[in-house]
C-alpha cells in the first residue's frame, strides 16, 4: 500500500533538487544586483560572501516551513492521499513554470508561484470532493481554505510592492542629498554615522529578528525580549566607532564595507523567506508520509490534521538545501540573464534598451513630467539649485579633451539597495510571512533609481516599460501558478498514472527550454552592441565593420536560398520561420544603428573621421537587410493567401539568381573574414553579370504577360522578388565601394 506514496516522495525529492536548481536561477537577482552592478566588489568575492549568507539564512528557514503545511488550505479537511496530490501538482507546476520565466530572463516570484500554486491545487481537491458528496455545497469550500492567512500572504506581497518602490525612493533621495555623488571627498562623521546606521539596523533586522522562529530562538529569548532599545542604540553606537574608525585609520571606503554586509545579509533574508518556496512541499510531503505510516490507517482515510502541529525541520535538509543553491549560483547560466535584466532596468547610464515602449509607460512618463513642472513651481530656485548640485554626476578629463561620466550605479545606491531589501524581508520573515523576494528587491532598486534621476528623458519611457513588463509577469505568473495546478492535481486524482506521464512532460519541456536557452545564447554572442568606455582607432573601426558585414552576408545568403526554395516548394511552415530570422536580422542592426552614439563617442581624435564611414556601412546593412525582408515578408503573403505556385521557368530563373547572389555573397563574406580586402574590386565587378542576370529575367516575364501569363498574383510576387534583388545586390555595391575607398584611405594614413 505504502510503495506509491514512497515513490511519489522519490519523485518530490528529485522535483526539490530540480526547483532547488531552476528557483536559485530566477532568484539569485535578489541578492546580486546591487553588488554585481556597483562593481564595488569583485564578482568571485561577491558569490562568496552570498554563498555565506545563503548557507546561514537556510538554517534560519525552518519557521517559514509552516506556510508549506498549513498556510493556504485547512489540512484536517483532506485525507493523506488528496495532500500528496495536492503536493505533487504543486512541484510539478512550479518547475515548469519557473523553467519558462528563466528561459525568458525574466525574473518572477517564487513565493507567488508556490502560493497560488498550493491554493490552486487545494481548490481543485476541494471541488471533487465536494462534487462527490451529497451534502457539501461549493459555499463550503471556505472550510477546505485557510482563507484569512491566505489573503493575509497574498495581500502582503501586494502591499509589498507599493512599501518597498516608495520606502527605497524616499531613502535614497535623503541619501543622495547627503553623500552627493561626489561620495568619496565626505566628511569622516557622515560615513561614520551612515555606516553606524547601516549595519545596526542589518544587525537588528537580519540577525536578531531573523532568529525568531528559529530553533535556536530560545536560547537568546531572555536577552533580546524587552530589551530593543538598549540593544539598536549600543549596535548603532559600536558599528558608528568602528565605521569611523574603518574610514580613518584604514582608508577604506565604509560604502564597500556596507555593500559587503548587505550581500551576505539579503543573500541570508534570501534563504531564510524562500528556501519554503523550493521544499517547503516535499518536507510536507515527508512529514505526512510518516505521520500516516505510523497510524496504519487507510491513504483515502487518515485525516492530515497533524499538519496544523508544530513540526520541527531537519537542519541536515536545510542545510544540504543550502549546498544546492550555492552551487546553483555559481553554475547556473540563466542566473546571469535573469541578473542582466534587473542590471539594465536600474543602470544609471543610457545604452542598450531590452524593453520597447508601450502606451501605458508614455502616459506614465507624461504624468510624471507635468507632475514635476508642478513641483518645480513651488519648490523656489534656491532650493532647487540646491538639489540639482547634489545629483550632478562628476566627470574626469582624460587626453585630448574627452570628458566620460563616471559609472553611476553607485555605491550609494547599492547600499541602500541593499539596506531597505534586507530590512523589509526580514521584518516579513519574522512575521512568517512568505513575502516575495523578488518583489522587495526589485522594486526598490526601480524606486531608488528613479529617485536617483536615472530614468532621464532618453530612458524613462523604455525603463518604464520594463518595469510594467516585469510586475505584468508577475500577475501572470499568479493566474498562470492557479490554473495549471489546478488542472495538474485535477489530472493526479483522475488516475495516479498521469505522474509518471506529468513527470515526463516535465523532463521533455525543461530539456527543449534548456535547448532553445542555449541556442538563443549562442545567437546573442553574435551580436554586438557598441557601448564602450575605451577609445576606437581606424582599426577597430574596421574590425568592428568586417565583423558585421560577414555576418550578414552569410545571414542573407541563407535566408534568400531558402525564401526561394520555400517557395518553389510552396512550404508555409518553413517560409513564417524564414521571416521570423529576417525579422531578427533587421532588430540586431537597428540595435547597432541605435548605438551609433556611443560608438562615435568612443572613438580616438585621430580616428573621428570613420564616424561617417561606419554610419554609412550601417545605412547600407540596414538597406540590404530591408530588401531581404520584403522579399520574404511578400512571399510568405503569397503563399498564407494560397495563391497558385511560380511556373516552373520563373523559378528556374529565380533559381539562377539565387546561385549567383549566393557565390556573391559568399565571397563577400570571405574577403571581410579574411580581411583581404585587395579582393573587393573583383567582387564589384562580379555584380555586373548578377544585376544582367536580374533584367533578362524581367524582360522575360513582360514577354509572359504577353503571351501566357494569366496570373496578376505571381506576376506582382515575382517583379517584387526581382526588384527588390536588385536594391539588394545594389546596397551590396554600394557598401563595397565605401569600404574599398575607406581602407584605401586607412592605408594612406598609415
Amino acid at each position: 500500500m505504502g510503495d506509491p506514496y514512497i515513490l511519489m516522495l522519490v519523485a518530490l525529492a528529485v522535483l526539490a533538487l530540480a526547483d532547488l536548481v531552476v528557483g536559485v536561477s530566477n532568484d539569485a537577482v535578489n541578492f546580486l544586483n546591487s553588488a554585481i552592478g556597483s562593481k564595488a566588489i569583485p564578482i568571485k568575492t561577491i558569490m562568496i560572501i552570498a554563498s555565506f549568507g545563503v548557507f546561514i539564512g537556510a538554517v534560519t528557514s525552518s519557521g517559514m516551513m509552516e506556510v508549506a503545511r498549513k498556510g493556504i488550505f485547512n489540512p484536517n479537511m483532506f485525507m493523506f492521499e488528496e495532500i500528496m496530490y495536492i503536493f505533487m501538482a504543486v512541484m510539478i507546476t512550479d518547475i515548469l513554470l519557473l523553467d519558462i520565466f528563466n528561459s525568458f530572463g525574466m525574473p518572477t516570484s517564487t513565493t507567488v508561484s508556490i502560493v497560488f500554486e498550493l491554493l490552486g491545487a487545494a481548490v481543485a481537491m476541494a471541488l471533487i470532493k465536494i462534487s462527490a458528496s451529497d451534502t457539501q455545497t461549493i459555499a463550503d469550500i471556505w472550510s477546505y481554505i485557510n482563507d484569512k492567512k491566505a489573503m493575509e500572504i497574498i495581500s502582503g506581497i501586494v502591499i509589498s510592492v507599493i512599501v518597498a518602490f516608495t520606502v527605497g525612493a524616499i531613502v535614497q533621495y535623503f541619501s543622495r542629498l547627503i553623500y552627493s555623488f561626489d561620495f568619496e571627498k565626505r566628511p569622516a562623521y557622515i560615513n561614520a554615522l551612515f555606516g553606524g546606521f547601516a549595519i545596526t539596523a542589518i544587525t537588528y533586522f537580519i540577525i536578531i529578528k531573523g532568529l525568531k522562529g528559529t530553533p535556536f530562538y530560545g536560547n537568546v529569548k531572555g536577552l533580546i525580549e524587552g530589551n530593543s532599545v538598549a540593544i539598536v542604540a549600543g549596535s548603532f553606537a559600536l558599528w558608528a566607532l568602528i565605521s569611523h574608525a574603518i574610514v580613518k585609520f584604514f582608508k577604506v571606503n565604509i560604502l564597500v564595507v556596507i555593500i559587503a554586509v548587505g550581500t551576505f545579509s539579503l543573500a541570508m533574508a534570501f534563504a531564510g523567506n524562500d528556501l519554503v518556496n523550493f521544499i517547503g512541499v516535499p518536507i510536507a510531503a515527508l512529514n505526512s508520509y510518516e505521520a500516516w505510516q505510523a497510524s496504519g490507517v487507510a491513504a483515502d482515510q487518515f485525516s492530515m490534521g497533524v499538519l496544523a502541529k508544530k513540526v520541527p525541520s531537519n537542519v541536515w535538509l536545510l542545510l544540504l538545501a543550502g549546498a544546492v543553491m550555492v552551487i546553483t549560483l555559481w553554475t547556473s547560466k540563466k542566473a546571469k540573464a535573469v541578473i542582466e535584466t534587473g542590471i539594465n532596468l536600474s543602470r544609471q547610464g543610457e545604452g542598450q534598451e531590452k524593453f520597447q515602449p508601450n502606451n501605458l509607460s508614455r502616459i506614465v512618463v507624461r504624468l510624471a513630467m507635468f507632475t514635476n513642472q508642478g513641483i518645480n513651481l513651488v519648490i523656489p530656485s534656491k532650493t532647487q539649485n540646491y538639489i540639482n548640485s547634489k545629483f550632478e554626476k562628476p566627470t574626469i578629463k582624460l587626453p585630448k579633451d574627452k570628458v566620460y561620466e563616471l559609472p553611476a550605479f553607485d555605491l550609494v545606491r547599492a547600499a541602500v539597495n541593499l539596506i531597505m531589501a534586507s530590512i523589509l524581508i526580514s521584518i516579513a520573515t519574522s512575521m512568517k510571512l512568505p513575502l516575495s523576494t523578488t518583489y522587495v528587491t526589485f522594486m526598490v532598486a526601480m524606486g531608488t533609481s528613479l529617485a536617483d534621476r536615472a530614468w532621464g528623458r532618453e530612458s524613462a519611457v523604455y525603463r518604464v516599460a520594463g518595469v510594467f513588463n516585469v510586475i505584468g509577469g508577475w500577475f501572470l505568473t499568479a493566474i498562470v501558478a492557479f490554473t495549471a495546478a489546478g488542472i495538474v492535481a485535477y489530472l493526479i486524482s483522475w488516475h495516479i498514472a498521469m505522474i509518471p506521464v506529468l513527470l515526463l512532460l516535465i523532463i521533455g519541456l525543461v530539456t527543449r527550454t534548456s535547448i532553445m536557452y542555449s541556442r538563443k545564447s549562442k545567437e546573442e554572442k553574435k551580436q554586438i552592441y557598441v557601448e564602450r568606455a575605451e577609445l576606437i582607432s581606424i582599426n577597430g573601426v574596421i574590425e568592428e565593420s568586417s565583423d558585421h558585414i560577414a555576418g550578414v552576408a552569410a545571414r542573407i545568403n541563407k535566408l534568400f536560398s531558402s525564401v526561394v526554395n520555400d517557395l518553389a516548394n510552396h512550404d508555409l511552415i518553413k517560409l513564417r520561420k524564414t521571416d521570423k530570422h529576417v525579422t531578427k536580422l533587421n532588430d540586431e542592426i537597428d540595435s547597432l544603428k541605435d548605438g551609433v552614439f556611443y560608438f562615435i563617442k568612443s572613438l580616438d581624435d585621430s580616428s573621428v573621421q570613420a564616424s561617417r564611414f561606419y554610419i554609412l556601412i550601417l545605412g547600407y546593412l540596414q538597406d540590404v537587410a530591408q530588401s531581404i525582408s520584403y522579399i520574404s515578408r511578400a512571399t510568405y503573403k503569397h503563399v498564407n493567401n494560397n495563391h497558385k505556385n511560380l511556373k516552373k521557368g520563373q523559378l528556374k530563373d529565380l533559381k539562377e539568381i539565387d546561385g549567383t547572389l549566393s557565390s556573391l555573397l559568399g565571397n563577400i563574406k570571405d574577403v571581410f573574414e579574411q580581411r583581404n580586402f585587395d579582393k573587393l574590386a573583383a567582387i564589384i565587378e562580379e555584380k555586373r553579370a548578377l544585376l544582367k542576370e536580374v533584367s533578362r529575367s524581367i524582360e522575360k516575364q513582360v514577354d509572359r504577360i504577353r503571351t501566357d501569363e494569366t496570373s496578376p498574383k505571381n506576376t506582382t510576387l515575382y517583379f517584387s522578388i526581382l526588384l527588390e534583388t536588385q536594391d539588394l545586390v545594389s546596397g551590396l555595391v554600394s557598401l563595397l565601394e565605401t569600404y574599398e575607398e575607406f581602407h584605401i584611405s586607412s592605408k594612406d594614413l598609415q
